[in-house]
C-alpha cells in the first residue's frame, strides 16, 4: 500500500500502481469528472499516471492555474492534429501553453494560413475533440524516437531530439496524432468543447532571426461556450484599453523606426507622467533611508563577466561596443547592480554603515527579439526604480520587510487590490542555470519564505523562476480586466557579493560578506505604466494624471478669463490646460473625453459674471458650478485621500 497526503493534510492509502484519478474517484465522481492534471510531489503530472509511492498528492481542475495550463498544452496538440488532417505534410515545431491559451509553430512549405482559414479549422478541432480520444504516455528510445521522425521528414523534432538524452523521451498520441512531449495531458479531447483559432503570425525557429520562419497560430480553448464568450467580450474590451492605443490618444509616447525598435519616445505628457512616478518613489525611498546614485549607461565588458550576466546573456544582449583602443570593449548597461557592487566596493565598509541603501532610475537595454516586442509592455531600453540594499545576515529579514511594505504602498496609491506574491525558487532539477553554492540558496530562499510568512502574505511557490544569482519574491498584479502581470520584485542575493569580493569590517574586527536584496516595486517604468495606463483605461488617479482639468472657453471671448483661471489654478499647484481653439464647445468637451481629462472647466458669458466654473467630472457628468478656489479645494481634497489612504494601510 503506497500513502498519499492530500493538501488538507488527510492522508489515505491506495494500492501500488493507483493514479490520481484513482483517488480522485474515491473522493467523488463529481471530482473525478472535472480532474484535468495532478501535482504530485509539487510536479505536475497526467491524472493517469500510476503514483510513484508514497507522496503528496493535489488535483487539479479548471480552476487551477497548472490545471488550465495542461488543458491548453493538450488543446495545443488538438491544434496540431487538426492541421495535420488539414494540411498533410506540415511538419511541427513547438506548441506550449501561454498566459491565455496556447499556440504552435508548423512549417507549412508552400502553403499558407490566413484569418478565412481559421473557421474550418476550428470546426476540425471539434470534430476531433468529440471522438473523446485518450492521450497516450510512451516512453521510446533516442534511437526509436528519431526512427519515427526521420520517416515522418520532420527536422524540427530531430533537432529537439538531438538535445535530449537516452531514457527521458515520451511521445504522446491522441487520435491519429503522434508528439515528441513531456507532458502532461488531460485524459481526453472531450474536456475541449469551445475553440477558437486567434491569430496568424510568423515567428523564427527557436527565435533565432537566421533561422526559418515558420506559421505561428495561436488559439484558446474552454470547457464550456459561455466562457469563451466570455473571453471574447474580456478581448474586445482590452482592444479599447490597450496603451497603444491610448498611449498615442493621450499624447504620452512614441516610437520611431529611425530611432529603432523597442527605444520609446516620451512626449512631454509622457513625461511628466513619469517623473510624477520617480518623485513619489523617492519620497517614500527618501523616507525609508536610501540614498540615490547615478551610474553610466555603459560598463565594460569585464564588469559584466565579473557579475556573471555575459555568460548568462551575453549572446542575447546587444553586442560590445569596440573604442580605437585595441581590445576594450563596452557594454550598454544590461542591469545596474553590478555598478552599485562598484559603488560598495568603493570604499571601506563597516558593520556600522549597514544597511546601506542604493537606489537609482537607471536605464538599461536589453536585446528582446523583434517579435516579442510590444508597445511599452516589451521594449529594448527601460527605466528600473532599483535599489540595492547592503546588509548584514541577521538584518535581512527586516530589511525584506521593509521593501514588502513599499511595495504594497505603490499598489495601493495605485488602486491595485488584487494581487498574490509569488515565491520564484531554482529549479529542482537544472541547476545549471544558476551561480553559487547550495549553502547560499538555501538561506537565501529560507529569508524570502520566512519574511512572508511573518507578514501574513499569502503566497503561491514557483520553482524554476527565480534569477539566476537568487530567488525572488514576484507581486503578480492583476488589472481591472483580470489578465495578471509581474510588478515588483524583491531577490535575496548572497552571490554577487562574493563574485564581486564585497567586505565589511563588523563588530569582531574581522571581515564579512554582505547580502545584497535587489528590489524594483515598479519593475520598468515603461511596462508600468503600460500596466496603469491599461487597468485605468488612461483614467489615471489624479496626482499621477498629466492634466488635472481643462478649461474649455465657449467662445473666443472668454479666451483672456480662462488663462487667469488656468494661472489661479497654476499657482494653487493644479495642473491645468486650456483648449483655445475657435471650436464649438460640443467638439472641445468630446476631445476632452477622449484625452480623458479628469475635468473640465467650461467659461461662458454666465460664468464670467458668477466669478465660478461649469464643473463636468470625466465619466460622471455636470458636477455643478464652483469657484476655482473651492475646484482647487476639491481636487486637493481627492489626492489627499487617495494617497492618505495607500499610506495608512
Amino acid at each position: 500500500m503506497i500513502k498519499v497526503t492530500l493538501p488538507d493534510g488527510s492522508v489515505r492509502e491506495f494500492a501500488q500502481g493507483a493514479t490520481a484519478m484513482d483517488v480522485a474517484k474515491s473522493i467523488s465522481d463529481g471530482l473525478a469528472r472535472n480532474v484535468l492534471s495532478a501535482k504530485v510531489n509539487g510536479e505536475v503530472r497526467d491524472a493517469s499516471r500510476p503514483l510513484p509511492g508514497d507522496c503528496t498528492l493535489s488535483l487539479l481542475t479548471w480552476n487551477d492555474a497548472e490545471g488550465k495550463s495542461t488543458f491548453w498544452h493538450s488543446s495545443a496538440h488538438l491544434l496540431a492534429e487538426a492541421i495535420e488532417a488539414l494540411y498533410p505534410g506540415t511538419k511541427f515545431g513547438i506548441g506550449p501553453p501561454i498566459e491565455n491559451g496556447f499556440y504552435y509553430d508548423i512549417d507549412l512549405g508552400e502553403k499558407t494560413i490566413g484569418d478565412g482559414d481559421f473557421a474550418a479549422i476550428e470546426a476540425k478541432m471539434k470534430e476531433l475533440a468529440s471522438k473523446k480520444s485518450a492521450f497516450e504516455r510512451k516512453a521510446v528510445s533516442k534511437a526509436d524516437a528519431v526512427a519515427y521522425f526521420t520517416e515522418k521528414g520532420d527536422e524540427y523534432k530531430l533537432e529537439l531530439i538531438d538535445g535530449l538524452n537516452d531514457g527521458e523521451i515520451t511521445f504522446y498520441t491522441q487520435g491519429s496524432f503522434t508528439d515528441l512531449c513531456r507532458g502532461p495531458h488531460i485524459p481526453d479531447t472531450s474536456f475541449i468543447k469551445a475553440v477558437k483559432v486567434m491569430s496568424v503570425a510568423g515567428a523564427y525557429w527557436r527565435g533565432d532571426e537566421k533561422r526559418k520562419q515558420l506559421t505561428r497560430l495561436y488559439g484558446i480553448t474552454f470547457p464550456k461556450q459561455k466562457e469563451l464568450d466570455e473571453h471574447l467580450t474580456l478581448l474586445e474590451e482590452a482592444k479599447k484599453r490597450d496603451h497603444r492605443k491610448l498611449g498615442k490618444e493621450m499624447d504620452l509616447f512614441t516610437f520611431s523606426e529611425r530611432v529603432g525598435a523597442g527605444l520609446p519616445l516620451w512626449l512631454p505628457k509622457g513625461a511628466a507622467l513619469r517623473e510624477r512616478l520617480i518623485n513619489f518613489m523617492k519620497e517614500a525611498q527618501e523616507k525609508a533611508g536610501y540614498v540615490q546614485v547615478a551610474t553610466p549607461h555603459i560598463g565594460s565588458k569585464a564588469l559584466y563577466e565579473t557579475s556573471g550576466h555575459w555568460e548568462k546573456y551575453g549572446k542575447d544582449s546587444f553586442q560590445p561596443i569596440s573604442t580605437p583602443q585595441e581590445g576594450e570593449l563596452f557594454m550598454l548597461k544590461p542591469m545596474n547592480c553590478p555598478h552599485h557592487c562598484e559603488i560598495f566596493a568603493s570604499r571601506p565598509r563597516s558593520y556600522k554603515d549597514l544597511p546601506l541603501r542604493l537606489a537609482e532610475f537607471g536605464t538599461v537595454y536589453r536585446y528582446e527579439q523583434s517579435g516579442e516586442l510590444h508597445g511599452l509592455a516589451r521594449v529594448r531600453g527601460f527605466t528600473q526604480d532599483d535599489a540595492h540594499l547592503f546588509c548584514r545576515p541577521d538584518q535581512v529579514k527586516e530589511e525584506f520587510l521593509k521593501v514588502i511594505d513599499l511595495v504594497l504602498l505603490v499598489l495601493r496609491a495605485l488602486g491595485f487590490e488584487k494581487f498574490e506574491a509569488q515565491v520564484s525558487l531554482r529549479d529542482k532539477l537544472d541547476r545549471s542555470k544558476y551561480i553559487g553554492s547550495d549553502e547560499n540558496w538555501q538561506k537565501a530562499e529560507q529569508a524570502i519564505i520566512d519574511a512572508a510568512a511573518e507578514c501574513g502574505m499569502k503566497t503561491v511557490v514557483e520553482y524554476g523562476e527565480a534569477a539566476f544569482y537568487g530567488p525572488k519574491l514576484d507581486f503578480m498584479v492583476k488589472d481591472a480586466l483580470g489578465r495578471r502581470w509581474q510588478l515588483g520584485t524583491i531577490q535575496v542575493d548572497y552571490n554577487l557579493p562574493e563574485r564581486f569580493q564585497l567586505e565589511y569590517v563588523g563588530s569582531d574586527n574581522a571581515r564579512h560578506r554582505p547580502v545584497m536584496i535587489h528590489r524594483a516595486p515598479f519593475g520598468s517604468l515603461e511596462r508600468f505604466i503600460a500596466l496603469i495606463i491599461e487597468h485605468t483605461a488612461g483614467r489615471f488617479p489624479l496626482w499621477l494624471t498629466p492634466e488635472q482639468a481643462i478649461i474649455l472657453p465657449i467662445s473666443d471671448k472668454f479666451v483672456d478669463a480662462a488663462k487667469q483661471a488656468q494661472s489661479q489654478l497654476a499657482a494653487m499647484g493644479i495642473r491645468c490646460e486650456l483648449d483655445e481653439r475657435s471650436e464649438k464647445i460640443g467638439r472641445k468637451i468630446r476631445d476632452a473625453e477622449l484625452a480623458k481629462s479628469p475635468f473640465m472647466l467650461i467659461l461662458g458669458e454666465k460664468e464670467v459674471e458668477s466669478g465660478t466654473l461649469s464643473v463636468r467630472e470625466h465619466g460622471a457628468g455636470d458636477a455643478g458650478a464652483m469657484t476655482v478656489v473651492a475646484f482647487a479645494r476639491l481636487i486637493q481634497e481627492r489626492i489627499e485621500m487617495q494617497l492618505g489612504q495607500a499610506t495608512a494601510a
